[in-house]
């Protein structure tokens, strides 16, 4: 068998970017719970492959499915546009089991306002770290904002849910079931864009189709922000909606009545089943490397791109997840 070529273009998925499916294979590997079982040793293992690749130099021996392999496991745990290494419950693998856990509690303990305060505070504090460790661009953010913007979305996502708490207090108990549902959308609306805010401020990179770096555009971060909370609504729909009909229907049941400690666990699984799904299909909507047309950006860049790069029509950017 002869050494591995080295023109395999390993800085973008394996599969077409621009068809839903291969969007939906590229991200049911990147949101894989297994991979947070990797040691920290594997993980350095596949970053070195990686690397070393893409200096030319192939690891001897390895074939084209372990590449692909190293690839995916380097891209579920390294930041990429810094390189950093992403805290564990802030990686994308994370996702299922993190969102299985606090969705499911959320959407058992809906009743009493502390636990409603309890769990959509765990809940935002997730995704505040997950929209952090996920965010575009490589614009450093300060103690102070990143603080600001924690306390702002986390104090927004509690306020939104005990006043959708109270509106629904004397409508049918199963519309008080969708209040977490309701929640959790609108603080994605606040959580996001707060958690993002230095991108809104100073912009994400922009590249040509080559990867060469053009500039930095608000207007794409707007952009790529706006696709990424529509992403995350739609990703809750499934385990926020369909779990709630259900055990509408089983608590009304026997089954349940005679044992009501199974009522939580089995809220879990059911969310957990959604969300293996939902997870990667709804973070396929959009293409990571989004693009947008030059004459969408700002006068200044497209002024400046079109003095440097006049053949330049469409800019890439990394949209963050």
């Amino acid at each position: 068998m002869g050494e591995l070529p080295v023109d395999i273009n390993i800085q973008e998925p394996r599969w077409d970017q621009s068809t839903f499916m291969g969007r939906a294979r590229h991200f049911f590997t990147v949101t894989d719970p297994r991979n947070l079982l990797l040691s920290g040793a594997q993980l350095e293992a596949s970053r070195n492959i990686v690397q070393n690749y893409r200096a030319g130099v192939v690891t001897p021996g390895i074939t084209e499915d372990q590449l692909w392999r190293a690839k995916y496991v380097y891209d579920s745990a390294f930041h990429p546009d810094t390189g950093e290494k992403v805290v564990l419950i802030g990686r994308m693998s994370a996702q299922v089991p993190m969102n299985m856990t606090i969705t499911g509690c959320m959407l058992t303990f809906y009743r009493k306002t502390p636990t409603v305060v309890f769990w959509q505070w765990v809940n935002q504090s997730f995704n505040a770290i997950v929209n952090y460790s996920n965010r575009s661009g490589d614009a450093p953010i300060t103690v102070r904002q990143l603080g600001t913007a924690y306390v702002s979305a986390t104090t927004g996502a509690v306020a939104t849910a005990l006043g959708l708490k109270s509106l629904t207090k004397h409508l049918p108990p199963l519309v008080g079931r969708f209040v977490p549902f309701a929640a959790v959308a609108a603080a994605n609306c606040i959580n996001i864009p707060l958690m993002r805010q230095r991108e809104l401020q100073v912009g994400i990179p922009v590249t040509d189709e080559a990867g060469q770096r053009l500039g930095y555009s608000v207007t794409a971060a707007k952009q790529g922000i706006f696709q990424v909370v529509i992403s995350r609504i739609c990703m809750a729909i499934p385990a926020m909606a369909i779990p709630p009909l259900i055990m509408d229907t089983l608590e009304k049941k026997d089954f349940l009545k005679r044992r009501p400690w199974l009522g939580a666990p089995l809220q879990v699984g059911l969310v957990g089943f959604c969300l293996v799904f939902a997870t990667p299909l709804c973070c396929a909507l959009f293409p990571q490397k989004s693009s947008i047309h030059v004459s969408k950006l700002e006068p200044e860049l497209r002024a400046q791109i079109h003095e440097q790069n006049p053949s330049v029509e469409v800019v890439y950017y990394n949209k963050g997840l």
